[in-house]
C-alpha cells in the first residue's frame, strides 16, 4: 500500500540545545578543554567602556573564525548562513534558536576597524593551540596556516634580489 508523507513543517518541538548536540560532537569537545575567556583580556583595550552601542561578544566572533576553519566553510557569509539553522555551532557560540546571529559583515568590519593592525589573532592562535597540546587535542608538531598567494602592492621597477638561507 502506498504511504504519502504528510508534512508536519509547523510542529511544536520541546528541545533544549543541550538536548540537540550530540556528546560526541567535536565542539563538546573543544568547549570542554579549550577555555575561551582569555579573549576578554586580550580585546579589552579594543572597546571603549564609556559610550557606544554594545558589541558582539568579541568570544563569539572568534569562535565564529573557528567554526569556518575547522569545517572548511569558504567565507565568513558561508559561515554565518550555516550558523542560522545548525544546532551545533549554535551551542558552541551560546546563541540558542529564536535568537539572531551575527551577520557576516559584523566580523569583517571588526576586523577591519577593531583589529587590525594589532597581533589579536595571533596572541589567540597561540594561546588556543598551547590550550589543545595540553590537553592532547593536538600533537603541536606541524602546523599549516592558510598560504593564499596575495599581490603586494609593490613596484615592480624597485627591487633587489637577496637569498636567504634558514
Amino acid at each position: 500500500m502506498l504511504k504519502i508523507k504528510e508534512y508536519e513543517q509547523s510542529e511544536m518541538i520541546l528541545y533544549t540545545m543541550e538536548d540537540l548536540v550530540p556528546e560526541e560532537s567535536l565542539f563538546r569537545k573543544i568547549d570542554k578543554y579549550i577555555d575561551f575567556t582569555f579573549i576578554y583580556e586580550e580585546v579589552k583595550d579594543l572597546y571603549c567602556s564609556t559610550n557606544g552601542r554594545y558589541s558582539i561578544d568579541p568570544v563569539v566572533l572568534f569562535k565564529l573564525v573557528f567554526i569556518e576553519t575547522l569545517d572548511g566553510l569558504k567565507s565568513m557569509r558561508r559561515t554565518c548562513e550555516k550558523i542560522k539553522v545548525d544546532a551545533e555551532y549554535r551551542w558552541f557560540l551560546g546563541i540558542p534558536f529564536g535568537k539572531p546571529t551575527p551577520h557576516y559583515s559584523t566580523f569583517s568590519q571588526n576586523y577591519i576597524r577593531r583589529f587590525a593592525g594589532t597581533d589579536v589573532f595571533e596572541n589567540i592562535f597561540v594561546n588556543i593551540v598551547e590550550q589543545a597540546i595540553k590537553y592532547g587535542l593536538v600533537k603541536g608538531e606541524t602546523f599549516f596556516t592558510d598560504s593564499t598567494h596575495k599581490k603586494a602592492n609593490a613596484n615592480k621597477n624597485k627591487y633587489h634580489t637577496e637569498i636567504v638561507w634558514c
